[in-house]
């Protein structure tokens, strides 16, 4: 069975999506784990990379607050708590692969945010994730080519 990361996002997704909603209705019997595995279970059929799903909803749920943190910036106009939830967490989830996938492409993180955001956002959502998650992959590129250049010992000039 080819890996289904896709699916595997749309549950990551529907897992943080319930975490926002309880935290916010501070139901202390929330158990993301429990959640978590509850959801995998729905489509046991279909999920092929367990660990990437857990690895996925427990970095974006432990990092939320760094993640919203390197947004914000991004998109100054939407303070962070007014940005629909939906949104929100699939920029979370984006930015989330963007730092630590290693082996997914940027553009290919970038077009999966996308797609979580035409199915399960609003009418822009699609093209407000495309463009906040665009602008941090040119501004992480544009980070790595900096340093990179400093890195790189000058040629020593050739005394006379």
């Amino acid at each position: 069975m080819a890996s289904n990361r896709h699916l595997g996002r749309i549950i990551a997704l529907q897992t943080l999506y319930e975490e926002e909603f309880r935290v916010d209705a501070a139901d202390a019997d929330f158990d993301l784990a429990a959640v978590l595995a509850r959801n995998v279970d729905r489509y046991k059929d279909m999920v092929d990379d367990v660990a990437f799903i857990e690895q996925l909803t427990q970095g974006v749920s432990n990092l939320a607050a760094e993640l919203d943190a390197k947004l914000q910036p991004v998109a100054p106009e939407w303070p962070i708590d007014q940005i629909a939830r939906m949104d929100r967490l699939v920029l979370r989830i984006g930015l989330y692969e963007l730092e630590h996938a290693q082996d997914v492409p940027p553009k290919v993180v970038i077009n999966e945010a996308v797609e979580l955001a035409k199915a399960f956002g609003g009418d822009n959502s699609s093209k407000f994730v495309n463009g906040v998650l665009g602008t941090l992959l040119r501004q992480k590129e544009e980070s790595e080519s900096n340093a990179s250049t400093k890195a790189r010992p000058r040629a020593k000039k050739a005394s006379k």
